[in-house]
């Protein structure tokens, strides 16, 4: 599949700022640096993205789509995690530093709506309407995995993704696990 010249743009803006990001906080870096890095202009950098969180969430998106959106396509959540995490691991300091960030439009907030609305799929395809109780479950759920990711991306990716898939699935409420334990 061919990209189209908009993707490409957008992904020379995107190698930009992972050089940066190899070098200093994200909340540090500002479009200057990055338009200047790349060799585009700021006009360019602004038909594309309002900013820079928006450059780094293009991009996480685009990664989620050829990993954690491929879940739906695994069998099993164990299956989906891992993939989840091996994706993060394959582009290490861009997702430490990216998930230090503190602003509002970061990442982390980003990753949270996206599982959230992935799990509720999963769980509406299987009961239709979700129940309060369960939606309470599933959203706590949801800020506690983000949270554990977060935490294991900074402080250096050490365990393997399978290590942290089981975590996560030990740490499911049974309510849960009825639910999302196989996907289909």
């Amino acid at each position: 599949m061919g990209m189209n010249e908009h993707d490409q743009t957008k992904y020379i803006f995107a190698q930009s700022i992972k050089d940066l990001m190899a070098k200093q906080p994200l909340d540090k870096i500002t479009v200057t640096d990055i338009v200047k890095h790349s060799g585009m202009t700021r006009q360019t950098f602004y038909r594309y993205f309002q900013d820079k969180y928006d450059l780094v969430n293009w991009y996480f998106e685009k990664l989620a789509d050829k990993s954690f959106r491929q879940i739906g396509n695994s069998s099993t959540l164990k299956e989906g995690l891992v993939k989840k995490f091996t994706f993060l691991l394959n582009d290490q300091i861009f997702f430490m530093q990216a998930f230090q960030s503190k602003d509002y439009n970061n990442v982390e907030n980003y990753d949270y709506q996206c599982i959230l609305e992935f799990y509720k799929q999963i769980i509406h395809n299987k009961i239709g309407d979700i129940p309060e109780d369960i939606m309470f479950l599933l959203k706590m759920y949801c800020h506690g995995s983000i949270t554990m990711t977060v935490e294991w991306a900074i402080r250096g990716m050490k365990e393997s993704p399978e290590m942290i898939a089981d975590l996560l699935i030990d740490a499911l409420p049974p309510k849960l696990e009825d639910l999302l334990s196989d996907l289909r």
